[in-house]
């Protein structure tokens, strides 16, 4: 019997000036482990007309994890952080009760043509942590673990599975795993893996029980401990999850929680102005969307 219990594919998702691959929340899976959100984001190619420029919006309940495979975006939020994120780097912010943050093209960046390539990721905090301070971290991607086993090199994002464990401070058990691969190789991790268990197919495919599943998509594991499979030559995957909240989560905008009452706070905090302004960026914000009727 497989053990492939959901396929997920990229949909389309028009985020202002681009469009995503969306493939979390999906309807028949809204979370992997605490994992709530991920976007795909890009290859796009921007002249030197063309910006990135998501402007200051807010975020409670939950960790954002941005992983660039090229371009960089300047990060500016309410605690006064400005740094530029660069290709293999994790740009960890937990917004807890509250935070607010903006991602541009880099000054410096905005008069070429660049690309714009990663993955935008939220993971939700355990309910007992909701309502933390907000934190900031930034880890440069020479600080990340990383190692070979032949052909195969495995980079570790977040989290802690086989062995190793990211200096990315997680609040819940969970594991973000690179895995780039130059030959055809069969692979047996499930052992060592826990929770739930999701493997996105950034480029080149796997193999699995006579199948072949190839880019842009999510493989949904019925159970992490029999994680075996075939990855191809010239292929880079993620696996990613850990353990599962016991409460549901509810989502509205850009706003996490296991409280509706939470959600709707910060909503209106936010339409009346109650958050803090991001230094260096008080001119821009991002409005709460309104429905069209």
């Amino acid at each position: 019997m497989s053990n492939i219990n959901l396929i997920i594919e990229e949909r389309a998702a028009d985020i202002g000036k681009f469009l995503v691959g969306r493939l979390l929340p999906f309807r028949q899976k809204r979370m992997i482990g605490p994992f709530i959100y991920l976007d795909h984001m890009g290859p796009v190619k921007l002249n030197e007309r063309e910006q990135m420029d998501i402007r200051p919006h807010p975020h409670i309940g939950l960790s954002t994890l941005t992983f660039l495979f090229e371009g960089s975006i300047m990060h500016r939020d309410t605690l006064g952080n400005e740094i530029q994120i660069n290709p293999g780097a994790v740009n960890w912010m937990t917004a807890g009760k509250g935070i607010v943050h903006s991602e541009r093209t880099p000054d410096h960046m905005r008069h070429e043509d660049k690309f714009m390539h990663g993955l935008q990721i939220w993971v939700a905090l355990p309910k007992k942590l909701e309502q933390m301070d907000p934190e900031f971290f930034h880890v440069e991607a020479e600080k990340l673990p990383a190692w070979t086993e032949g052909s195969v090199d495995f980079k570790l994002v977040a989290g802690e599975v086989l062995g190793h464990r990211s200096p990315v401070p997680v609040y819940s058990k969970l594991y973000m795993l690179e895995i780039k691969s130059s030959e055809k190789q069969n692979l047996s991790i499930g052992k060592q893996l826990f929770g739930e268990s999701g493997l996105y197919i950034l480029e080149g495919g796997i193999e699995s029980e006579g199948n072949t599943f190839g880019p842009k998509q999510i493989l949904v594991a019925k159970d992490s401990t029999l994680c075996e499979f075939t990855i191809q030559a010239n292929s880079t995957i993620y696996i990613f999850g850990g353990d599962a909240f016991p409460e549901e989560r509810f989502i509205d905008w850009n706003f996490v929680s296991s409280s509706k009452e939470l959600i709707e706070a910060a909503k209106e905090r936010w339409i009346a102005g109650g958050f803090e302004k991001v230094p260096g960026d008080e001119e821009e914000f991002v409005p709460y969307p309104v429905l069209k009727r």
